[in-house]
């Protein structure tokens, strides 16, 4: 099982992913003391439309540019010489991480995980009236656009929470990119459910076994439910063709880089 696992890290992967979503699991794992540990996950969408889930690594919580830049040179030493657009969720060191070593890489905030960080700060009682009114800030049509509504949302919400406008404030700069792109982009970017699934499935696993005497054996368990997935095939065949319209944008948006024969 263990030569297994490292065969599918180190295998050969695509030329170029259109998007990378990097995220991570948290799990139990007792060593010495039981701790919080989380486990990252890189998710590409290849230039068909297919979800390729790139690897598995395990961190302590205080990860840095150092070790970013560890897992993406691994990925790109497997094959990867172009990422048009990663997104993640305010990872430290890991933008430039990203940049460094895909150098026309778009680095893009996960919109989801940005508006759930700031509802952590807010009552529940506020949550629906903040959300209608951030909505149009990361739906708006341009960034200036999107500057001048955020104005208004931090005058009216600023002085009661103004964590939540120093958060959004802070993650801007990765927030705004995908208001530069067709509307399919902005869409399947805003949306995690290319690792939500994947998540929920990685989860289940985990409240199942509770603890992990080690991080390998963690790392092993995600292994197998992520070896379990979709057997039929059915799934990703669904998954691409949702993908399609975005995948045309992506090919307009980003001419000459990702290609059906780019692979």
């Amino acid at each position: 099982m263990v030569a297994e696992m490292t065969d599918w890290c180190n295998r050969p992967l695509d030329h170029v992913y259109p998007v990378v979503f990097i995220d991570a699991v948290h799990v139990k794992i007792r060593d010495g003391q039981v701790a919080n540990r989380p486990i990252y996950v890189a998710i590409g969408v290849t230039v068909n439309g297919e979800r390729d889930i790139l690897g598995l690594w395990a961190g302590d919580g205080g990860e840095g540019a150092k070790f970013w830049l560890q897992v993406l040179t691994e990925i790109k030493n497997r094959g990867v010489a172009d990422v048009c657009i990663a997104v993640c969720d305010g990872l430290k060191g890991l933008p430039d991480a990203i940049n460094t070593v895909w150098d026309r890489a778009i680095v893009q905030t996960c919109v989801i995980h940005l508006l759930r960080n700031a509802f952590r700060y807010a009552a529940r009682q506020y949550w629906d009236e903040m959300s209608k009114d951030l909505r149009p800030v990361y739906t708006a049509p341009t960034e200036a656009a999107a500057k001048e509504l955020f104005a208004e949302f931090a005058g009216k919400w600023g002085s009661r929470y103004p964590a939540i406008v120093r958060l959004w404030e802070n993650a801007w700069t990765e927030f705004v990119p995908f208001l530069d792109y067709d509307v399919e982009i902005r869409r399947v970017i805003c949306s995690t459910n290319a690792i939500e699934s994947l998540n929920a499935r990685y989860r289940r696993a985990v409240r199942a076994r509770g603890h992990f005497p080690t991080e390998q054996a963690a790392l092993k368990c995600l292994y197998l439910v992520t070896r379990s997935l979709d057997p039929t095939g059915r799934g990703r065949a669904r998954w691409a063709m949702r993908w399609k319209p975005a995948l045309n944008a992506f090919a307009i948006t980003f001419e000459g880089r990702i290609t059906p024969t780019g692979n």
